[in-house]
């Protein structure tokens, strides 16, 4: 029998969340192509000044799908924790990119893509934020709704 944790106030996820936004490195980037054809795949990124920095070669589904739609779904944390972030992506040249937010990158994740001229940054800015655990907390799942934190 499985015994499922009492739910977490809409606070604590948000605290939970902001903590994996922190530390974790990877998330897993879903995008859609052509006529809705959906893409998925795990990247590397930093947090920096609000937004979610990843990098990607150029060529790639995700940066390609990036560009036209400028929609994205990111995820963090396995089935029985989730963290999902719709939002809003931007493809950015490395020599474009804030100093900042470069060096963030780089020291965080030990590369640094500014040199690599097939590799593009993409800025995403999180839209809507949930987060549950267990059936318990799905009432409460949504913390963030156009970008502004509800709780």
């Amino acid at each position: 029998m499985t015994v499922h944790e009492p739910a977490r106030s809409r606070e604590q996820r948000k605290q939970d969340v902001l903590t994996r936004l922190e530390k974790d490195e990877d998330v897993w980037v879903a995008t859609a192509g052509g006529p809705g054809e959906p893409f998925l795949v795990p990247l590397s990124f930093v947090q920096h000044g609000g937004a979610l920095l990843i990098s990607t070669r150029r060529t790639t589904p995700t940066a390609r799908n990036v560009s036209p739609r400028g929609r994205v779904r990111l995820s963090l944390g396995h089935t029985r924790d989730v963290v999902l972030i719709d939002g809003d992506a931007e493809a950015v040249e490395g020599p474009d990119l804030p100093r900042e937010a470069a060096d963030a990158f780089a020291e965080t994740l030990g590369w640094d893509p500014r040199d690599r001229a097939e590799w593009v940054y993409l800025r995403v800015t999180p839209r809507t934020v949930k987060a549950w655990r267990e059936e318990n907390e799905l009432p409460d799942r949504l913390l963030m709704r156009n970008g502004t934190w509800l709780v």
